[in-house]
């Protein structure tokens, strides 16, 4: 049964026997319904239209058959004729209708709406809709309507018109003097979590790390999980991008419980980006030991990370790469996750090179290409980091294409060198590139 049917059948129980007039209005605005029903969409607007005449003084007959004109004109695409009949429709709110109803009525046209592809059409009818709510004094409604406006450009990625609402938002959360009020924080941290996103998509860390300790900070309100989800799952992707792997794993885990409270699927995503944070930082725990991930163990989506994380515990690279190529569509498919591959397969190859040249002072590099399945290019990449990074100690014989290990100083000196190098030959193309422009 659709949102319509479940209001048109939801009866109010009364001692008092209904007019004649009232039984005749009730009797045509169902048989337009049926008409709708039937997809004779002439009949049905001559049938709605006949309620709201036959209805001498506004009232609840009225007001739901505009709303069903303003659908059927909408799916016509007579969008001047939706909108004359949407703001005779939000003049019934002011005292025709209950707030509750008004309220039901506009959310469930503004959620129909959020189908419109043509931009200018949504906008005419959200800012219709403002104005009505502004005129009947509905702050309540009117933040909510601005709220799902600000998600819809959010999902658009019309952030230009995202940032002027969030703005508006947040001067109605503020007092006089321009501070929060914290009798607000509820509806702050929906803007917050909002504002989150936007800055997590346009990759801009400064803006999301104010924003992010900002909203942890606000205490005076019990926030809705689904929107302390959001706040740690972005707080998780910015951790990712400084390379905090733990304070990534950790935000990621908290992010998954809220979720996980709220019955929003985006858990399961948040367990892998948890898996993910946790190969990186070389954890030897399996995430799947805490008690609130366990249940989700054997999912479908989540299987293939099990298997992932069991291939790089265990060291085994062909297995890992495999995996990766056989679930392209789990693992990816997701941009996130796939912005992090790199790195996974660095790590593993680092810790199956450093067992592999354990015991030997010579390893030809060759030997080790073969083992890891890159080319010797890319073996000799990676010593040279390890080099650096004093986790090896040796040189590279490049003549030979051999790995002399036990002669730190040799090796170090080098590298460190090429390193210091490369470092100013940046720092020169910068220092160009800047008297350019």
């Amino acid at each position: 049964m659709s949102d319509d049917d479940m209001e048109d059948y939801g009866f109010e129980y009364s001692d008092e026997e209904p007019d004649e007039e009232d039984v005749d209005i009730e009797n045509q605005y169902y048989n337009a319904k049926g008409s709708k029903d039937s997809e004779d969409t002439k009949d049905a607007i001559e049938g709605f239209n006949q309620v709201v005449e036959m209805e001498g003084e506004k009232g609840e007959w009225g007001f739901k058959a505009l709303k069903q004109l303003v659908k059927l004109y909408y799916k016509m695409k007579r969008y001047d004729k939706m909108m004359e009949s949407y703001r005779n429709m939000l003049t019934y709110i002011e005292s025709a209708v209950t707030r509750n109803a008004s309220e039901k009525k506009i959310n469930s046209l503004l959620d129909f709406m959020a189908q419109a592809t043509d931009v200018d059409v949504l906008q005419q009818f959200y800012e219709t809709t403002l104005k009505a709510l502004e005129r009947a004094k509905n702050d309540r409604l009117w933040f909510k309507t601005n709220l799902k406006l600000a998600n819809l450009w959010f999902k658009k990625q019309e952030y230009p018109r995202l940032s002027k609402i969030l703005k508006e938002l947040l001067r109605s959360c503020q007092r006089d003097d321009g501070s929060d009020d914290p009798k607000k924080g509820t509806q702050l941290l929906d803007i917050y979590a909002l504002e989150i996103q936007m800055y997590t998509e346009q990759r801009n860390n400064k803006k999301l790390k104010q924003l992010y300790n900002k909203a942890l900070g606000v205490k005076s309100a019990i926030p809705h999980p689904r929107i302390m989800g959001i706040v740690r799952e972005c707080g998780g992707k910015m951790h990712m991008s400084d390379e905090l792997w733990s304070d990534a794993a950790t935000d990621f885990f908290e992010a998954f419980k809220s979720y996980d409270e709220a019955g929003v699927a985006r858990r399961v995503q948040c367990l892998k980006y948890l898996v993910l944070a946790s190969m990186l930082m070389e954890s030897k725990v399996d995430p799947f030991d805490a008690q609130e991930a366990k249940p989700y163990k054997q999912d479908p989506e989540i299987i293939a990370m099990t298997n992932l994380v069991n291939a790089y515990q265990s060291n085994n690279i062909n297995e890992f790469e495999r995996i990766l190529k056989s679930n392209r569509r789990t693992i990816m498919d997701d941009p996130f996750i796939r912005n992090y591959v790199e790195d996974l397969l660095r790590k593993i190859r680092t810790q199956v090179l450093l067992k592999l040249i354990q015991p030997y002072t010579r390893v030809r590099i060759p030997f080790i290409s073969a083992k890891l399945n890159i080319p010797e290019k890319d073996v000799e990449q990676l010593l040279v980091t390890l080099i650096l990074d004093h986790r090896v100690e040796g040189y590279i014989d490049q003549v030979n294409q051999l790995l002399e290990v036990g002669d730190r100083s040799q090796g170090t000196k080098k590298y460190a060198a090429m390193s210091k190098w490369a470092g100013q030959l940046k720092t020169i193309h910068s220092t160009v590139l800047g008297k350019l422009s």
